[in-house]
């Protein structure tokens, strides 16, 4: 006579359990497994439990089994199956790559699963499994340019030195503007977030002016100094410069990480420079502001305090952002920088390689 295994859980496997069994988003099969389990846990014997549950009993001895063998992972998913091997797949499947990753349909950028597959006379289900398997995204694309800036692994160099290795008795900044920024106000409330249903907001709004965003972080602390200004001309950066050389000890030389912006060039401002020799100016290469890790920061500012957020007038707006600088001030954390210049000069030699292989347009 067959004897069900006996299914003790830790903590763990409980807790999972019971939001598997609880989980509006989770499997229907996955919470019957769930609750199977978590039953067979309390002792009861498979009758009782299909009874309980309106199921077979077999399926009741199947899951539990499954469990006492595999745990968690063998109930989450189903067993592999047997059955044909996908022949038309396998035949199919080198066309529809090479027309996905090589050629692009007429009047058209790039291929959907309905045109490709029209093109190529099979199913779009036979296209998606295809690009599901090979990782292929067409409708999908991420923004990427190459320096061409002749300096560009000095500069490189110079930069990630002063991330990597920072010189002693000295501050390492990264700094910019963050330009144009909008005090927007919407039209209507949003409706807020509910359990199932994340909020909203209009699609359509009123401006009410802008602001510019001068920030420095400082690398080790993640200290940050900031001020909002109207414009971003040369004058407004050497007042920033100003605010910088009062904010840090006087005692230590600064190094500034700043990109090629060419307020950041001007005359009046290398002048100023001269007249203050603690400061010590970092270009990073044209097309690289990924190397500058203050952009990092102001992907922080708007994803967290200006994208969602309501502003009647700029007064508003600039409150905010101070309030936001403010509260990073009161935990300041910085963002540590780990790649190697030769590491990244290696992955820009191979795209270079792969762009030199393009066609032109």
């Amino acid at each position: 006579m067959k004897v069900a295994p006996k299914i003790t859980l830790t903590e763990d496997e409980r807790t999972t359990l019971e939001r598997w069994s609880r989980g509006r988003s989770t499997p229907t099969r996955v919470v019957l497994r769930a609750k199977i389990v978590l039953l067979a846990a309390e002792g009861k014997m498979n009758r009782d439990i299909a009874t309980e549950l309106t199921t077979l009993p077999k399926n009741v001895c199947l899951w539990r089994r499954r469990f006492a063998d595999k745990r968690l992972a063998g109930i989450e998913r189903d067993a592999p199956r047997g059955g044909r091997k996908p022949t038309k797949r396998k035949r199919l499947a080198p066309k529809i790559i090479q027309k996905t990753t090589q050629e692009r349909p007429v009047n058209a950028t790039h291929w959907s699963t309905r045109t490709l597959a029209k093109k190529l006379g099979t199913s779009p289900s036979m296209v998606q499994r295809v690009w599901k398997a090979n990782g292929l995204k067409p409708h999908l694309t991420r923004t990427f340019k190459l320096s061409n800036d002749p300096q560009f692994v000095e500069k490189l160099v110079d930069v990630v030195g002063l991330y990597l290795d920072p010189p002693e008795h000295a501050l390492v900044l990264s700094a910019d503007e963050k330009s144009q920024i909008q005090a927007l106000d919407r039209t209507q409330r949003g409706l807020p977030i509910h359990p199932g249903r994340c909020g909203t907001m209009t699609h359509d709004y009123k401006r009410h002016g802008t602001t510019t965003l001068f920030a420095a972080i400082e690398l080790t602390e993640g200290r940050l100094i900031g001020t909002c200004m109207p414009k971003h001309r040369h004058q407004e950066w050497i007042k920033f410069l100003r605010l910088i050389d009062a904010e840090t000890p006087p005692e230590l030389d600064l190094h500034l990480i700043v990109d090629n912006y060419a307020t950041h060039k001007h005359p009046k401002v290398k002048s100023w420079l001269k007249r203050h020799p603690r400061f010590h100016m970092h270009f990073i290469p044209t097309s690289s502001s990924w190397l500058n890790l203050i952009e990092r920061w102001f992907r922080e500012i708007t994803d967290k305090r200006i994208r969602r957020g309501t502003f009647r007038s700029v007064e508003q707006l600039i409150a905010a952002i101070m309030a936001f600088i403010k509260g990073h001030n009161a935990d300041p954390q910085s963002f540590t920088w780990t790649a190697k210049a030769d590491d990244i000069l290696a992955k820009v030699r191979r795209a270079r390689k792969v762009l030199d292989k393009i066609p032109s347009a």
